[in-house]
Parts: C-alpha cells; sequence; structure tokens
C-alpha cells in the first residue's frame, strides 16, 4: 500500500489527515506510534518528521510531515479522487478558502489546542485540569468564533458553498471540544454551531472515529 500514516489516533494532526484520506476515498495504512513510550522521539521515526511529532507520512517514495501541509498535498495529487472540491479548480474562489485555513492554524488552533489539552487529554493521562488556563482560552476563543459567525452568516462554509480543507482542518478540535464545557461558546453563536453539526456529521469523519474507536484499547 503507498499511503502510510504513522501516529497515534489520540492526535488531532493525525485525525486531520485521515479526514482528508476518507473525504477522498484513498486507501491508506495507519501505523501506530506509542507515544506514551517515545516511540515519536525514536531515529527510525524522526527520519518522517524531524521535529518528533506525528504525524508521519507516506505516499510510495514522498515523506512529508505537518498535517496542513499534508492534507493539502493529498487534496492536489488526488484531485480526481473522492471529494473533488476540497481544493476548489478556480483561483479565485480558492482565496477564501486559503484564507479561512490560515485563520484555523494562526487564530484558531493556539486557543482551541490548549483547550482540548487541558479539558480532553489531561483527564485521561490523569492529570488536573487547570481551570485558570481554560478561563483564558475561552476568553481568547470567544473573539475568534464571533469573527466565524459572522463569516457563516454569508456563506454555509468558510470557503463558500461548498466543505473544503478550511472546514475540514477545524473538525478534529471541534469534535474534541463538542463534548466539553467549551461546547457552550459554540452553540451560543447560531452560525457556528449549526457549521460545527454540518461538519462533524460527514461520512468521512464518521469513519475516523471508527478508525479511532477500533485503535484506542
Amino acid at each position: 500500500m503507498a499511503i502510510k500514516v504513522h501516529g497515534s489516533v489520540f492526535s488531532g494532526a493525525v485525525l486531520r489527515v485521515f479526514a482528508c484520506l476518507y473525504e477522498k476515498e484513498l486507501e491508506s495504512e495507519y501505523v501506530p506510534i506509542n507515544m506514551g513510550a517515545g516511540e515519536h522521539k525514536k531515529e527510525s521515526f524522526l527520519a518522517l518528521n524531524p521535529f518528533g511529532q506525528v504525524p508521519g507520512f507516506e505516499d510510495g517514495d514522498l515523506k512529508l510531515f505537518e498535517s496542513r501541509a499534508i492534507v493539502q498535498y493529498i487534496a492536489h495529487a488526488y484531485a480526481k479522487k473522492g471529494n473533488q472540491q476540497l481544493t476548489l479548480q478556480d483561483p479565485k474562489k480558492m482565496g477564501p478558502v486559503y484564507v479561512w485555513m490560515e485563520v484555523e492554524a494562526q487564530k484558531f488552533d493556539p486557543a482551541t489546542t490548549k483547550l482540548v489539552f487541558e479539558l480532553g487529554i489531561k483527564p485521561v493521562l490523569g492529570m488536573k485540569t487547570d481551570d485558570a488556563v481554560v478561563e483564558e482560552y475561552e476568553a481568547k476563543l470567544g473573539p475568534v468564533l464571533d469573527v466565524y459567525e459572522a463569516r457563516l452568516s454569508q456563506s454555509k462554509y468558510l470557503g463558500g458553498d461548498c466543505f473544503t480543507l478550511a472546514d475540514l482542518n477545524h473538525t478534529p478540535a471541534i469534535n474534541y471540544l463538542m463534548g466539553t464545557r467549551i461546547k457552550k461558546l459554540f452553540d451560543a453563536r447560531p452560525h457556528v454551531s449549526a457549521w460545527c453539526a454540518d461538519i462533524v456529521a460527514r461520512p468521512a469523519w464518521a469513519k475516523v472515529l471508527a478508525l479511532q474507536k477500533q485503535h484506542s484499547h
């Protein structure tokens, strides 16, 4: 099998890559990396990702890291497979998609990564959630979601009328946070709330969750 994803199903970045692979209806192999045992810092894995972070990605001879770069590669390299709207052919239509992909990486992710760690990861690791950190990042996420609410009142998805990589990149964090008290921030904004419900209900995401369940024992 040509495509391999090395990582952990508890990593949002790994799930992002699988969401894209499933949207494109591509076959791939999941190669589990035991992060608890430090496998992501071993030389064999560092050959895939020199920063020692998951995922590592292989497509035949090509080796890539950074999940957002990987999904762009998949969407372009397999443009004619599966969901062909993840990247739009018209550069003018693609413009807003690029903008919102950047917004996710620069504005949304810094706040949500902290919240996912405090509310999603720490309890699993048996660590205590730091409420002060949660409050701080909740306060940072609110104004970002206000901008999203304004955008989503004008178009169904962030990049326009159809689901694109701009939306896909948000799915792992949103899926985690919907099971926490932070859900109220999304629920308070009707267009954001509808958009969240839409993107986590996609068949490709259901496959991601099934993969996570299968490998989380």
